[in-house]
């Protein structure tokens, strides 16, 4: 397939993202964007950056992959789209079949049919603020 949509200029490159001018990050789902993502060198290392300032890091549906190449998903509990299940367990994820799951910060959703409780987590996690308790990546 060689129609990946239209074309989008971006605000910031990912190497001027500072994360302490953010509140969180949200990383969608989808197969492609996070699958080409995970192999993005800068995106994994903004993501590795969000997690370690301890602000809100949420991901959906395929979005995780991008958690598990950060190293942030070992011992945490998450979810994830049932397809990438495994990828999750063997990244060291405790795996939960659940609508939203919530650990320190770290919030993870199955798919879109999950997107109001996910929202409702992100909201309340960012209220929350920073979570100093929060291990470093791996």
């Amino acid at each position: 397939m060689k129609d990946w949509g239209q074309e989008i200029p971006v605000d910031k490159d990912l190497e001027d993202i500072d994360p302490e001018q953010y509140h969180a990050l949200v990383i969608p789902g989808g197969q492609i964007n996070p699958d080409l993502l995970r192999i993005n060198e800068k995106a994994v290392q903004l993501v590795r950056k969000f997690y370690e300032t301890g602000k809100p890091l949420a991901a959906i549906c395929h979005g995780p992959w991008l958690l598990i190449e950060a190293g942030v998903v070992k011992g945490a509990n998450a979810t994830s789209y049932k397809s990438i299940k495994t990828d999750m367990i063997n990244a060291g994820a405790n795996w939960r079949d659940e609508p939203v799951v919530v650990d320190n910060g770290l919030i993870t959703s199955r798919n879109p049919g999950d997107l109001e409780p996910f929202v409702a987590k992100i909201i309340e996690e960012i209220k929350e603020g920073r979570h100093h308790d929060r291990r470093k990546a791996a």
